[in-house]
């Protein structure tokens, strides 16, 4: 092998991320054959095009998240300005302002999200599940007994004081997963507020040139602008997608030259402001009315959570070079140019954005902060539609449809059911609210909110998990819990001023999904507790009454060690059971794609025409079993594990028989059983119980059926009520 041929699969290698064992083969035969500085120069030169491709395809990365991760982070100096209530400010209170803005910035957004929460990914997933699945795999956190399901009962390093308090308090457990959850539709509720407070204050600008234009018209404008957002959402965004990163990029370059020419111009000494000094000095001249501004002021971290909960969509690395050197400096010589604007002009704060621009770039500025305004709510509607997929795929929210509208891009998704919601409500809060300060009240109750629940978890996570040194977590703690508690008391002033709107969307849905996954979870309890195993299947099926049909019988369960407690009472009272039998289990695997060859596996349960089917799936998969070439795939799989079995018994005796019977019961006609089971309320349970079960009855009743979403034809169904 020469030194071309040696460059050649090293190259291969690297950018087609093949198995790097080939190469370790390859070297080895280079040390011996060739000369010793050749083969150090070759060897130099492929660790340099690996790290060097590596270096440039991160940057790229971190161009594609200016489109993704930042839209709601790098517009918000769209609405901050606007959003507080300021009474006749003085230069001092910019100031303290500004100040108050960049230490938010830095703490929040630089310290806390793109240095520490990124860190705590879950198998490279990031958000508020996140850090509650780190808690679930070091700690037992089961909602409904004490016994061990979701920590390894068999470690043996020594349990902190916190875990072992959550271990033995069910009603820690419980209020722990619902401020998950609680956290998890609060991003929901982003969906709603961002797409609405964006747009809208994108649009007001066409008022200044046309003062004639009154803000109902505004409003009406707006609203018709995201309805045709939403009402193109089942196209997909991959045919436009390749425009998002420039124009966030146009948007995140030019705002700050913006910033630059401003302070230049009116106040070139604002980066005074940096010293903390002028925050202690703001406080002390407002007292009170200092702190209701925070409400206020919050806004300039919107989208700062993106960091964290799209980290699963990119990688850490591009995520804080994204952020620390185009996203950060963006937005604070953005703020200091717009204070140092207000500074010279402090009664222009209702129109803080459009009234810094300079008049010779006023209408291209325009059009790209109206551009950008639109690729932030498709961020946020993209990701609520991938939060509620993989809230289903979890079993933690009622089943909705869901629809892949892009072959190649697997996180392009679409629900219609959630889509036309989100329409609704982003269109009543614009005609209903339509003042910017009450929208930007209940977006602020939705950052905060979240902020809290993040350094919660976090914090759980350091103790728990990460086992950090106490006097760091303390340190922690006081910083930021703090920080944030000080922010959300101000922001829980404004619930009566429109802060109730996402409060009330978020827990509504975090009662929704809390119902749903603790009806789930009892009904597993149920199932795993009556599970049929192979020898009473042998008994019920000795019974001399059972006959065998004609056919193929697909036969769904939730349990893959033993079978539901459905099929005996299926057994009970059709008193037949098909003559192939596939009982089938869905998989949920914490992978984005399971390998074709992975999908469907296939096993004999040692009695005559009775199969397991696992079909495993990944949260990038579609959920879809498309029919009859389902059908195909599994029969086909039955039948060579059957070649398999009789080859490695050597035996080819009762082979043909076997495999004539599985063409034989497809032919005859296939059908898909599933049961769909309700609770029996005894009047010795507990008020929890009773509530929880009901409720989830209600939604239980009120959603898809299980066998539609797998995209399997209805005649072919049957429920089995028990």
């Amino acid at each position: 092998m020469d030194t071309i041929t040696f460059r050649y699969l090293v190259s291969i290698a690297v950018h087609e991320k093949l198995d790097m064992r080939l190469m370790d083969v390859v070297t080895a035969y280079l040390y011996k054959n060739l000369d010793n500085n050749i083969y150090m120069r070759i060897l130099k030169d492929s660790i340099c095009l690996k790290h060097g491709t590596e270096k440039w395809r991160t940057l790229f990365i971190a161009y594609k998240t200016l489109g993704v991760v930042f839209g709601g982070l790098v517009t918000s100096p769209l609405y901050v300005y606007p959003s507080m209530q300021l009474k006749s400010p003085t230069e001092e209170n910019y100031l303290g302002i500004f100040s108050i803005m960049f230490w938010t910035l830095s703490l929040i957004g630089l310290v806390k999200y793109a240095s520490i929460a990124v860190r705590a990914d879950d198998q490279g997933e990031g958000g508020t599940f996140a850090l509650y699945s780190l808690l679930c795999r070091k700690i037992n956190i089961n909602i409904l007994s004490s016994k061990r399901s979701c920590a390894n009962s068999s470690t043996t390093e020594k349990q902190s004081k916190l875990g072992k308090f959550f271990e033995e308090s069910l009603v820690a457990r419980r209020l722990l997963l619902f401020i998950a959850i609680l956290g998890m539709c609060m991003l929901i509720g982003d969906g709603v507020l961002t797409p609405a407070i964006s747009v809208l204050s994108a649009m007001d600008g066409i008022r200044a040139p046309f003062p004639s234009i009154t803000k109902t018209w505004v409003e009406i404008l707006s609203a018709v602008v995201l309805i045709a957002l939403f009402l193109l959402q089942k196209y997909g965004t991959s045919r436009v997608s390749f425009l998002f990163s420039p124009i966030m990029g146009a948007w995140t370059l030019t705002t700050p030259l913006v910033g630059i020419f401003s302070i230049i111009k009116h106040y070139p000494s604002i980066y005074k402001a940096i010293s903390p000094h002028y925050i202690f000095t703001f406080f002390w001249r407002n007292g009170k009315e200092g702190w209701l501004l925070l409400s206020g002021t919050i806004l300039c971290i919107t989208g700062s959570e993106a960091m964290f909960a799209d980290l699963g969509h990119f990688n850490k690395s591009s995520i804080q070079i994204a952020f620390l050197f185009t996203i950060y400096p963006s937005l604070v010589l953005t703020y200091a140019g717009q204070t140092a604007y207000l500074i010279r002009n402090p009664n222009d704060h209702k129109d803080g954005f459009y009234k810094f621009i300079p008049s010779a770039v006023y209408w291209p500025m325009f059009v790209v902060s109206t551009l950008a305004a639109i690729v932030a709510s498709q961020s946020l509607i993209s990701a609520t539609f991938s939060i509620i997929k993989q809230s289903v795929a979890l079993d933690y929210f009622p089943r909705v449809k869901i629809v892949h509208t892009s072959t190649r891009q697997e996180g392009e998704v679409y629900s219609p059911e959630v889509n036309y919601i989100l329409m609704v409500l982003c269109v009543a809060v614009i005609l209903i609210f339509g003042d910017g300060q009450e929208i930007g009240n209940a977006f602020g109750v939705v950052v905060t909110m979240v902020m809290l629940i993040t350094t919660t978890l976090l914090i759980l996570v350091m103790i728990i998990v990460w086992r950090t040194p106490p006097v760091l977590a303390a340190l922690y703690f006081v910083v930021f819990f703090v920080m944030e508690g000080v922010y959300v008391s101000s922001v829980f002033t404004k619930i009566p001023e429109g802060g109730w709107i996402p409060f009330a969307i978020s827990l509504i849905l975090a009662f929704i999904m809390f119902g749903w996954f603790y009806g789930r979870q009892r009904k597993m309890e149920y199932e795993l507790t009556n599970r049929i195993d192979m020898d009473r299947l042998k008994t019920l099926l000795s019974d001399p009454g059972i006959q065998r049909v004609p056919g193929l019988c697909f036969f769904y369960t939730k349990i893959q060690d033993g079978l539901t407690p459905v099929f005996g009472h299926y057994l009970k009272n059709m008193k037949s059971l098909h003559n192939i039998t596939v009982f089938t289990t869905l998989r949920y695997i914490m992978v984005a794609k399971v390998p074709p060859h992975e999908r469907i596996i296939v096993s004999k349960l040692g009695l005559k025409g009775v199969y397991g089917c696992i079909i495993q799936y990944g949260y990038a998969d579609s959920l879809s079993l498309e029919g009859v070439d389902f059908v195909l795939q599994v029969t086909d799989g039955l039948q060579n594990h059957v070649r398999d079995l009789f080859d490695q018994a050597q035996s080819t005796t009762s082979l043909d028989e076997e495999i004539a019977d599985i063409k034989e019961a497809k032919l005859s006609g296939v059908v898909h059983v599933r049961g769909k089971t309700r609770f029996h309320i005894s009047k010795s349970s507990s008020w929890f119980d009773r509530n929880m079960i009901a409720f989830y009855e209600v939604l239980h009743s009120n959603c898809r059926s299980a066998l539609p979403a797998l995209g399997i034809p209805l005649p072919h169904c049957i429920e089995v009520g028990m």
